[in-house]
């Protein structure tokens, strides 16, 4: 290590401790700890240019422990990003570049927000399969278009936890050699030593998984630089280089203690830390031939991309037709085309389950959109998700369906990470009572905007005799309570058709296409209202033309119901109108115009129904009204005695609705 290594390394260190400080908030043990890998990494290895972050062939950098944010942000500024001096100084303050934890951004250089542990790992998988992917579809001999590693830097914690080993196993098995994770091994956790509760030997956990592993000082540059280019030639393993490294490291009194995880030095520790490296008693101070130093990365990064953006110019000669796909992937823009390719469903089709209408839609679209790739969680074929046409993501040839396995955590991290990429649309399928498993994973899709496409089947007691433990109740609910996720839930053929439409236009976020097992007729457009209507969330699917005594609200399977009583109804003279409604969160974006025509105010007596907890449709049926729903776990019988049982008939909605106007 030279003088300006380490002198570079203790800045990265001084900026953090002083960040910290000055918000009284914040962890610091962790970039004190790993500031020696992490410069090591930044400068020697990582292919990036901080005057383009969006470079595509760039490496991606993940910092899975997201805690220690002031590692990254401290980098960031080094190298040339734009995290100035004052965002450092502004560090977890409203409004600032630097929050507590990564937030995504990868304008400032910022590929994945993370915090929550093992996630930010997961992702990292998910770069690395669709870096895969696009490298098989693209890459000829000579012209490697697509070529870059996916680098994290990962903690005890994130090893700790469970989708840390889901998203390892499959990475592991399909031989992603472009992952390069440095494990930072100091043995501490917040509670204490992770004696308390971690024994194993990491080690031979991941050679188990078929990754290669390195074992390094974390304070040792040539061992470090050596382990990073062993793993780089690594090509058919994702690699584990662990690290061994003190929290806290440099602190007289702090190192390896719990408490410097995520609380300030305190002023005469940060003193006393300084001293003992030798560092000027000066806050947020920068060496200027550090910045010098680390601003190199700024004409190197710049002289990568200008060699890149040459081998792209020779390989659109060579290879035209590929490279008129690339540029099509690379605008993230759908050909004019593509809707051509939707089918249509008519009452001669006879009844459909939404899940199959959707199987239906993604094999009519895999050949119009070609970067639509995805899977399920060991469900393919229950939740249609199979691209007939197209082989499987293996462990040598790389196709468009993928098995994730029953991972189903994993899956909804990985998905957001290939969706990260920006080239591919990617979808995952499972239960809808198993997005439970995966509800972080979608949440923090949710949080980055990221178009992951999850398709949720066997949406609610019509799952049948497997029982409450696969009935989902509440799932609804808390899925549409996630910000930027939109959830639809098709009433028929026809609505999913339109739903995959509109989930593929979202640019919104995540979307969550909601189906059923069973089978449902599909409505006849000739005597109802379009299925257009499901663009805007909610929609007037068949009406008495009077102004309404009564309104019926449902969604998904549950407008038969609904329509079957809107037709009695209509035949005893009540004017009555019945509405579909399959996104709350589109409905809401309609004006107030549209919404009163929907849902008139001065029509208090509404009805919803909907075989799912009834907390959320109280802010459309209001106090007057009434919900048809579950609130209790289901029974395992088959599902047509269930919906009997709990009252999903048009008989007992009729029963309510009467209850209604009786008022």
């Amino acid at each position: 290590m030279t003088k300006l290594d380490e002198l570079c390394i203790n800045t990265i260190r001084m900026l953090s401790i002083d960040a910290v400080q000055k918000a009284n908030s914040g962890h610091p043990g962790m970039p004190m700890g790993d500031a020696d890998m992490a410069y090591a990494l930044w400068m020697k290895f990582l292919k990036h240019n901080p005057s383009n972050p969006n470079w595509f062939n760039r490496d991606r950098f993940v910092l899975s422990a997201g805690h220690g944010s002031m590692l990254l942000y401290s980098l960031l500024h080094l190298t040339g990003y734009d995290i100035s001096l004052n965002d450092i100084k502004n560090f977890r303050q409203f409004g600032s570049k630097t929050p507590g934890h990564p937030e995504y951004d990868v304008e400032t250089g910022i590929e994945v927000s993370t915090g929550p542990l093992g996630y930010g790992f997961a992702v990292g998988v998910g770069m690395a399969m669709a870096e895969r992917y696009l490298a098989e579809t693209f890459n000829r001999q000579g012209f490697n278009i697509v070529d870059y590693n996916i680098y994290a830097i990962v903690s005890d914690g994130d090893i700790m936890e469970g989708v840390s080993y889901e998203s390892a196993s499959l990475a592991g098995h399909l031989k992603l050699g472009k992952i390069i994770y440095l494990y930072s091994s100091n043995n501490t956790t917040i509670d204490g030593s992770t004696d308390l509760t971690f024994s194993e030997d990491v080690a031979k956990r991941f050679e188990a998984m078929n990754w290669h592993v390195e074992q390094v000082d974390g304070y040792k540059l040539p061992a470090i630089e050596k382990a990073l280019s062993r793993a780089k030639e690594e090509k058919k393993r994702p690699s584990l280089i662990i690290a061994t490294t003190h929290l806290g490291y440099g602190s007289p009194n702090k190192q390896d203690i719990s408490d410097i995880h995520g609380a300030p030095l305190g002023e005469k520790e940060v003193e006393l830390t300084k001293e003992h490296f030798g560092w000027p008693q000066k806050t947020f101070y920068v060496p200027k031939e550090v910045i010098k130093h680390c601003r190199q990365a700024i004409d190197n990064g710049k002289k990568e991309e200008a060699e890149w953006n040459a081998l792209l110019k020779k390989y659109k000669t060579k290879m035209p037709e590929l490279a008129v796909l690339f540029e099509q992937f690379m605008s993230g823009k759908l050909n004019a085309t593509w809707k051509d390719a939707l089918p249509q469903f008519d009452t001669t089709s006879g009844a459909i389950a939404t899940r199959s209408a959707s199987g239906n839609v993604l094999n009519a679209l895999s050949e119009e959109i070609p970067n639509l790739i995805g899977g399920s969680a060991d469900l393919s074929p229950s939740n249609m998700t199979c691209l007939k046409k197209h082989g499987r993501y293996g462990q040598t040839k790389v196709g468009r369906n993928i098995h994730f396995g029953i991972r189903e955590f994993a899956m909804g991290a990985v998905l957001t990470g290939m969706a990260l990429n920006k080239l591919l649309i990617p979808y995952g399928g499972t239960y809808l009572v198993f997005s439970s498993f995966m509800y972080p994973a979608i949440r923090m899709s949710a949080l980055m905007k990221a178009h992951v496409i999850y398709i949720l089947t066997h949406d609610s007691i019509g799952v049948g005799e497997d029982g409450p433990s696969h009935h989902p109740i509440e799932q609804l609910t808390t899925l549409r309570l996630i910000p930027n996720l939109l959830v639809l839930r098709p009433a028929d053929a026809n609505e999913t058709v339109k739903a995959w439409e509109v989930a593929l236009e979202y640019e919104g976020g995540p979307v969550a296409l909601v189906l059923t097992r069973q089978s449902v007729p599909v409505l006849d457009r000739k005597q109802y209202a379009s299925h257009e209507g499901l663009c805007q969330g909610a929609y007037v699917l068949a009406d008495s033309g009077k102004t309404p005594e009564l309104i019926l609200i449902a969604s998904g399977s549950e407008v038969h119901q609904a329509l079957g009583a809107y037709t009695q109804l209509l035949k005893e003279g009540v004017a009555v109108r019945c509405v579909s409604m399959p996104s709350f969160a589109l409905f809401e974006r309609q004006s107030d115009e549209y919404k009163e025509s929907v849902l008139p105010s001065s029509v208090r007596k509404r009805l919803a129904v909907e075989a799912g907890s009834s907390l959320g449709w109280y802010k459309y049926v209001g106090l007057d009204g009434a919900v048809v729903g579950i609130d209790t776990f289901g029974i395992s019988a088959p599902a047509k005695q269930l919906f009997e049982h709990f009252g999903f008939t048009v008989e007992n909605v009729l029963k309510h609705a009467r209850v209604l106007l009786e008022k």
